[in-house]
């Protein structure tokens, strides 16, 4: 008798969902005053993990997504929209519940994030819960929640390609280190780390697995930093929006997504990092991370 080998997934993510509460602010930073009148406040599901669960469904990839969330009403909302984009979400629940963030966004995009993490640090991920769906992921997309870094040594073991987001690291703080030095791809933005951007990216190559680093900066583009590339990292101009930016929330997710699209689909590095660019842009052209770009439509763009 012989029996079906189960299907892959593309891209299996864990960690990272929840909800974010967006405030549209006429500028940042809001006045101090007692009170302050905005247009009506608004609830999106997504988050890092949900935004590049959501990002590969809509480029096409099989996708598979877990992690902890509460039973309480921004749990459901999570659920809820991961459902109608078929995305394969399979919760565990945790009793802290789900996390959200409020995200105030000014006129021209720009957000400032007030992020509630909520996770305990006693916080784990059973073995017996993600190992089987390890072994059938061609690629793993871990998020910085605490829990996610106990799943390293199985992805080492199995051989299977991980990238990471760690979002505005410094190139100090330890909670990313592990991150930062166990991932294949290594995501992050270059708002914390500024001019020292490059430094940050060579160490961890230098005390790393990475094969590629890729830092972010909005509107001044993307940089790539490679093994086989030298020292200086390769700039990667930005992507005019082709719509009026409307939400930067998600920007940095949708570029992961399009970078990883370009990996599945046999896309050079530097290839990979101008799809990013472009799903990056796309997603300031809707509000709360909602604009998903296509494969087509990627696909489609121009060549830098």
């Amino acid at each position: 008798m012989t029996t079906q080998q189960e299907p892959s997934y593309d891209v299996l993510v864990v960690g990272g969902s929840g909800v974010d509460t967006i405030v549209r602010v006429d500028a940042l930073p809001v006045p101090l005053a007692d009170s302050v009148g905005v247009p009506p406040i608004r609830e999106w599901a997504g988050h890092t993990g949900g935004n590049v669960a959501l990002g590969s469904r809509a480029l096409g990839g099989t996708v598979k997504f877990l992690d902890f969330i509460g039973e309480d009403w921004i749990g459901a909302m999570v659920r809820e929209r991961l459902a109608k984009a078929d995305v394969d979400f399979e919760p565990l629940i945790s009793a802290a519940g789900t996390r959200r963030s409020v995200n105030l966004v000014d006129a021209s995009g720009h957000r400032m994030s007030f992020y509630d993490g909520r996770d305990p640090l006693d916080l784990r991920m059973p073995r017996e819960f993600y190992l089987p769906h390890l072994r059938r992921a061609r690629h793993v997309h871990l998020s910085i929640t605490h829990f996610a870094r106990f799943l390293y040594d199985d992805i080492e073991a199995l051989g299977i390609p991980v990238s990471t987001d760690l979002h505005d690291w410094d190139g100090t703080a330890d909670h990313h280190k592990e991150f930062a030095l166990r991932s294949d791809l290594v995501f992050l933005s270059a708002a914390a780390a500024k001019e020292r951007i490059a430094g940050v990216m060579r160490n961890i190559l230098r005390d790393g697995r990475a094969e590629a680093v890729i830092a972010t900066a909005g509107a001044g583009g993307s940089y790539l930093l490679t093994r086989e590339g030298g020292s200086t990292p390769r700039h990667i101009p930005a992507v005019p929006p082709s719509a009026p930016v409307v939400d930067s929330n998600g920007a940095g997710d949708a570029f992961v997504s399009g970078f990883l699209y370009g990996r599945r689909t046999g896309r050079g590095l530097e290839e990979c990092a101008r799809l990013g660019a472009v799903a990056g842009a796309y997603a300031c052209t809707g509000d709360g991370s909602t604009a998903l770009i296509s494969a087509e439509a990627l696909d489609s763009a121009q060549p830098l």
